[in-house]
C-alpha cells in the first residue's frame, strides 16, 4: 500500500469511534429520505449483495463453525424480516413511529441472554480469582443499563416520530419489524462475539493450552477472518430474502413502471423523462449508500454493541425526519435523545472513576427533570385548543334586518359600532366554531362524511385521511366544494363521463392537458404549457397508487369551459339526488375501486377524435352563454333589461358591505355584472361546450360546472413571497396599494369602461365625493359600541391612503390602448415584492383569478380582495377573517380604508406627521383589527396554503372523480375503521 494511502488509513482506524458512527447516520439518513418505498427491497437485496460478494473474497466460502453459520443465518433471516414488514406497509412516517422502541428492545434481548442459551452460543470466562470476580462484579454493576436513560431515549424517539395518524396494519408491521430488527442486531453481535472470543465491551485475555498466551497477529487474523465469514452469512441471507420478497412483493423493474417521485419544478422534459432521469440518478446512489450502511453495520456491531448500533440507527432516524419536517419541539427532543444515548453508551464502559459516575448521576437527573418538564409541556401544548389568531371570550354573532326595500341590502344596526366590526366579530365566532367541530379520529371523519352526504366516503378515505392528518390539515371535513362540483355527474353513466373526457382529450383543438393514470402511476401525460402539466402532475405523485385507472383533463386557459342550460342541469341534480339516495341504503361497501374498464386503453397513447364539441367565442360578450344555468327565477334570468341585483342575498346596508361571499360570487344574483365585469364584455378567450363534460380548471364563474381544483400556479410557485423583503406592520406605508395591467378582458370600442379592474381603479382615484360611516362620538372611537352614522366627505381629504394604479396597458384594440392610456395615469413597473412596503394591499380578478392572492395573505400586509371567479378554497378562507371582501359596486371601499387605516382619528394632523410615523400604528379600533388581520393571515397561510395543503385536496378530489366514474359505484366505499 502506498505510504499515504496507509497513513490515512491509519489515522481512519485509530479514530473508527468517531468517523464510522458519524457517516452512519448521514448515511442512513440519506437513505431513509430519498430511499423509493416501491423499490425499497430490491435495493436492500442488491447492497446486501455487494456485501456478500466483498467477503467472499476476503472470507472464503467454508465457514469452521456450524453455530456461527447458524446464528449469522438467523440474524439476517431477521433483518430480512424486518425490512419486509416495512415493504408490506408500504408507509416511511407510518411504520417509523415505532423505531423508538429499538434500544430498549435491544438492551433487553441482550440482558436476558435468553437467545444465547436457545441457540447454545459458547461463552468464555477470564481466570477466576476473588479480586477479579470483585472487579468484574463492580463492572457489570457500570455496565448496568440505566432504565431511566432508556425510557428518556425511547420516550423523546417517539415523540419525534410519532405520526398524525396510523393504521392498524401499519401499525402491526411496525411493531414487528423493530422486534425482528432487535433480534438480528443482537444475533449478529453474538455471532461476531463468540467469533472474536470475548465480551463486547470486556475482553479478557485468553491462555493457550501450555499456559501462554496466543500470539497476537496469530488470534487477531483467525478472529477478523471468522467475524466476516459471519457477515458473509448475514449477508447472503439478507440478500436472498429480500431478493425474493422484492419478487414477490415490488413491481417488475422497468421504464414504463417506474415510480419515483420526481422532482418536477427542477426538471425539464416530459413526465416520463424526469422520472426516469431520477430513477436512474437514485439507483446509481442508493445502492453504494446502502452498501455503505451495511458495512458501517458490520464494524459499529463488531467493535461496540448491538445497543450502540441501534441507537445511532434510531438518532438517523429522526435526522431523516426532521429534514422533511422540522420543528422546535422535534430538534429539542433529538437533542434530550442524543444527550440521554450518549449517557447510557458511555456508562456501558467499564473506565469510569468515582468522579465520572457522579458527575454521570447528576447528568442523569438533570436530563430526566429536563425530559419530563419538556413531555409535560408537549402535551399540554397539543391539549389546549389551538387559536389560530382568533379572539378568545364571547364573540356575538351579526344581527341583521329585513331590507329597506325589495332587493336592498339587509341592515345592520350602526348602534352597535363600525359595520366592519360587527362583520368582523361575526365572522371570528363563525370561524372559531368551525375549527372547534372538526373531527379528531378516522371514525369521526367518516360519520361527519355519511351526515354531510349521505354516504359512505369514497375508497382510500382512510389512506387520504392518513395522509392529511400527517401533514398537519387543520379542516379535516370542510370539502364540500368537491361534493357540489361533482353532484351533477352522478346523473350519468360512468361510461359516458370517461367517454366524454376521452373525446375531448382526442382533440387537440380542446386546450387540455391530458393525464392518464394507469396500475397506480402516471402512465402519459401531454400538453402545454409545460409547467402547469409537470405541476400538475407533481401534485399527485404522493398519491397516485391510490387512483383508479382514470383519463384527466385540466383546462389550459384562464376562463371556465362547461355550461350546462338550467333545465338540463336541474334534472341532472334531482336524478343525480336519486342516485345518492340508492347508494346511501348499501352499507356494505368494499374499499377498492374496479378494474381497468374495457374502454379505457393502457395509457400508452390518447385516442384522436377529428371533432371538438367546444365552441369558440373569443373576444365576444359571453353573459348570455353565461347564464345559461342560472335558475328561471333568478334575477340574471329575467326578461327585461334593466333588473336590479338581489343585493338582500350578499349585502349589508348602508354600504353594501359583502356580507355572504357566495352570494356575491353568484353572478344569478347580479345581472349588473353583465356591464360591469370584463368576463362577460369580452373574454380573452373563450372555448365552451354545453354538454356536462368533466373538465377540471382552476377557478370559474359560479353558472359553471367545471370542476375546481387546487391551482399549479401556487404548487409550483409562479408568485413567491420573499419573507425577507417584508418588514414589520409598523414600518409600512399607510396606503391601499396596487400594481397591475388592465387584464380582465379584451377592450373593443370602448369596452374597457365596463370592465372591472378599470371601473375599480377609476373609482378608488376619484375627486368626487362619498360616504363613510364615523362614529357619532369621536372620542368614542376605540370602543366596539360607539354608535355610527353616514357622512359625506370628499375624497381628495384621504387622497394618501390610496395608491393604485395600473402599471401596463393591454389586451385592448389600439384606439382603446391609447384611450385608457390617456384617462388613466400609468405608472412605471413594479417589482412584485415592492407591495410588502405597504400596510394595504388590493387583490382582484383578472382573466380569472388572481395568482398573487395566497403571496399577499403570507405577507405582513392586511389583504382587500374583490373576487367574482371561485377557486377551490372557499371553506378554509374566510372573508372578515383572513381578508377583507370587495364589493364589485364599490359604495364601501373607501370607507373600509379609511377605517383600517385609523385615518377617522387623525383628520387634524398635518400630512408631514403622517408621513413621519407612517401611520396606521395607532389604538383605534380599525387599526388594532387591521393588524389582527393581517397576522392571522400570515399564520394562517402557514397552516393552509401549503403544497401539501393542496395535495390533500387534490387528493380528495380525485378519490372522490374516481368513484363517480366506476362502473361498480353503487357498491364501492370505505365502510369505516
Amino acid at each position: 500500500m502506498h505510504a499515504a494511502a496507509s497513513s490515512v488509513a491509519d489515522y481512519a482506524r485509530r479514530h473508527h469511534h468517531i468517523f464510522v458512527p458519524l457517516l452512519f447516520v448521514v448515511f442512513t439518513a440519506t437513505a431513509n429520505v430519498h430511499g423509493p418505498v416501491q423499490h425499497q427491497l430490491l435495493i436492500t437485496s442488491v447492497s446486501w449483495l455487494a456485501v456478500c460478494i466483498l467477503t467472499l473474497i476476503w472470507a472464503g466460502i467454508r465457514s469452521s463453525d456450524g453455530t456461527k453459520r447458524r446464528t449469522g443465518w438467523l440474524a439476517g433471516g431477521f433483518l430480512a424480516l424486518s425490512q419486509i414488514c416495512e415493504r408490506a406497509a408500504c408507509d416511511k412516517e407510518g411504520i417509523g413511529s415505532n423505531k423508538g422502541l429499538l434500544p430498549l428492545l435491544v438492551v433487553l434481548l441482550s440482558d436476558t441472554d435468553a437467545l444465547s442459551m436457545h441457540l447454545a452460543l459458547p461463552t468464555h470466562a477470564s481466570p477466576t480469582s476473588s479480586s477479579k470476580e470483585s472487579a468484574l462484579t463492580t463492572e457489570q454493576h457500570i455496565q448496568s443499563p440505566s432504565f431511566r436513560l432508556l425510557a428518556m431515549i425511547t420516550l423523546s424517539a417517539s415523540l419525534i416520530l410519532s405520526t398524525g395518524f396510523t393504521a392498524s396494519p401499519t401499525f402491526a408491521l411496525g411493531v414487528s419489524s423493530v422486534i425482528f430488527a432487535a433480534v438480528g442486531f443482537v444475533l449478529f453481535e453474538q455471532a461476531l462475539r463468540t467469533s472474536s472470543h470475548g465480551g463486547t465491551f470486556y475482553k479478557s485475555p485468553h491462555i493457550s493450552s501450555n499456559g501462554s498466551p496466543p500470539r497476537a497477529g496469530t488470534k487477531d487474523g483467525c478472529a477478523k477472518k471468522q467475524q466476516l465469514a459471519v457477515l458473509r452469512d448475514v449477508a447472503l441471507a439478507m440478500a436472498l430474502g429480500c431478493g425474493l420478497a422484492a419478487y414477490l412483493m415490488e413491481p417488475q423493474l422497468t421504464l414504463s413502471t417506474i415510480s419515483w417521485e420526481p422532482v418536477y419544478r427542477f426538471g425539464g422534459g416530459s413526465v416520463k423523462t424526469v422520472r426516469h432521469y431520477k430513477a436512474v440518478q437514485l439507483v446509481l446512489v442508493l445502492i453504494p449508500i446502502n452498501t455503505l450502511v451495511n458495512g458501517m453495520t458490520f464494524l459499529i456491531l463488531s467493535r461496540q454493541s448491538a445497543v450502540h448500533t441501534s441507537c445511532l440507527y434510531v438518532f438517523a432516524y429522526i435526522c431523516s425526519r426532521l429534514r422533511l419536517s422540522a420543528t422546535i419541539s422535534g430538534v429539542w427532543f433529538m437533542l434530550i435523545y442524543g444527550v440521554s444515548a450518549l449517557t447510557l453508551l458511555n456508562s456501558s464502559f467499564p473506565f469510569s472513576s468515582i468522579i465520572d459516575v457522579r458527575y454521570s448521576v447528576r447528568l442523569r437527573r438533570g436530563l430526566l427533570c429536563v425530559t419530563a418538564l419538556s413531555v409535560a409541556f408537549f402535551f399540554l401544548q397539543n391539549t389546549l385548543t389551538a387559536r389560530h389568531g382568533l379572539p378568545q371570550g364571547n364573540l356575538v354573532p351579526l344581527h341583521t334586518s329585513s331590507p329597506v326595500s325589495p332587493y336592498g341590502p339587509v341592515q345592520i344596526d350602526m348602534t352597535k359600532g363600525h359595520p366592519a366590526a360587527q362583520l368582523i366579530e361575526s365572522a371570528e365566532k363563525d370561524f372559531r366554531d368551525l375549527l372547534n367541530k372538526q373531527s379528531k379520529t378516522l371514525m369521526e371523519a367518516v360519520v361527519e362524511y355519511r351526515r354531510r352526504n349521505g354516504i359512505s366516503p369514497p375508497p382510500h378515505f382512510d389512506k387520504w385521511y392518513e395522509f392529511a392528518t400527517r401533514n398537519g390539515v387543520v379542516l379535516i371535513d370542510e370539502f364540500d366544494t368537491i361534493t357540489d362540483s361533482l353532484l351533477p355527474y352522478w346523473s350519468l353513466k360512468p361510461f359516458t363521463i370517461r367517454s366524454r373526457i376521452r373525446n375531448a382529450l382526442g382533440n387537440e383543438d380542446s386546450a387540455l392537458i391530458a393525464i392518464l393514470i394507469r396500475d397506480g402511476s402516471i402512465a402519459k401525460a401531454e400538453g402545454n404549457p409545460e409547467w402547469q402539466r409537470n405541476a400538475t402532475a407533481g401534485m399527485m405523485e404522493k398519491f397516485v397508487q391510490y387512483l383508479p385507472d382514470m383519463d384527466l383533463g385540466f383546462n389550459i386557459h384562464d376562463e371556465p369551459r362547461v355550461a350546462v342550460p338550467n333545465d338540463h342541469l336541474s334534472a341532472m341534480v334531482a336524478k343525480a339526488q336519486q342516485v345518492l339516495s340508492t347508494l346511501a341504503k348499501n352499507s356494505l361497501t368494499k374499499n377498492t375501486f374496479s378494474k381497468r374498464p374495457s374502454d379505457v386503453n393502457n395509457g400508452h397513447r390518447i385516442e384522436e377524435v377529428s371533432y371538438s364539441r367546444f365552441n369558440r367565442f373569443a373576444h365576444q360578450q359571453t353573459w348570455t352563454h353565461s347564464r345559461l344555468s342560472c335558475p328561471a327565477q333568478s334575477q340574471a334570468q329575467q326578461f327585461e333589461d334593466q333588473v336590479p341585483d338581489n343585493l338582500t342575498a350578499y349585502a349589508a346596508g348602508p354600504l353594501n358591505y359583502v356580507l355572504n361571499q357566495s352570494a356575491f360570487t353568484d353572478i344569478c344574483n347580479s345581472p349588473s355584472f353583465s356591464g360591469s365585469y370584463g368576463f362577460f364584455e369580452r373574454p380573452n378567450s373563450f372555448s365552451i361546450v354545453h354538454e356536462l363534460t368533466p373538465i377540471f380548471s382552476q377557478s370559474k364563474i359560479s353558472s359553471f360546472q367545471d370542476i375546481l381544483y387546487p391551482s399549479p400556479w401556487y404548487w409550483f410557485g409562479k408568485v413567491g413571497y420573499d419573507d425577507w423583503h417584508d418588514t414589520i406592520w409598523e414600518n409600512k406605508t399607510n396606503s391601499l396599494y396596487w400594481r397591475g395591467s388592465t387584464t380582465g378582458g379584451f377592450s373593443r370600442k370602448g369596452g374597457w369602461r365596463r370592465q372591472h379592474r378599470q371601473r375599480i381603479v377609476r373609482r378608488l382615484n376619484a375627486l368626487d365625493k362619498t360616504n363613510i360611516s364615523v362614529p357619532i362620538d369621536s372620542s368614542e372611537s376605540t370602543s366596539l359600541t360607539t354608535a355610527h352614522g353616514i357622512q359625506e366627505i370628499d375624497r381628495t381629504l384621504y387622497r394618501s391612503l390610496v395608491d393604485v394604479k395600473f402599471s401596463h396597458i393591454g389586451q385592448c384594440d389600439p384606439g382603446d390602448c391609447d384611450a385608457q392610456r390617456e384617462f388613466f395615469f400609468v405608472a412605471d413597473h413594479a417589482d412584485g415584492q415592492d407591495a410588502w412596503f405597504y400596510k394595504h394591499l388590493l387583490d382582484m380578478d383578472g382573466n380569472a383569478f388572481s395568482g398573487r392572492f395566497y403571496s399577499f395573505l403570507k405577507s405582513r400586509s392586511l389583504t382587500y380582495k374583490m373576487a367574482v371567479f371561485r377557486e377551490w378554497h372557499n371553506e378554509w378562507l374566510k372573508p372578515w377573517v383572513h381578508y377583507i371582501p370587495f364589493s364589485l359596486i364599490g359604495d364601501e371601499h373607501f370607507d373600509l380604508v379609511r377605517w383600517f387605516s385609523g385615518e377617522d382619528v387623525r383628520q387634524g394632523e398635518s400630512d408631514a406627521k403622517k408621513e413621519a410615523d407612517k401611520g396606521g400604528n395607532g389604538d383605534s379600533l380599525g387599526e388594532k383589527k387591521a393588524r389582527e388581520i393581517a397576522e392571522r393571515s400570515t399564520q394562517w397561510s402557514g397552516k393552509a396554503l401549503r403544497n401539501v395543503d393542496f395535495e390533500v385536496w387534490m387528493f380528495r378530489l380525485l378519490l372522490e372523480y374516481g368513484r363517480v366514474i366506476d362502473d361498480d359505484r353503487e357498491n364501492i366505499g370505505y365502510p369505516g375503521p
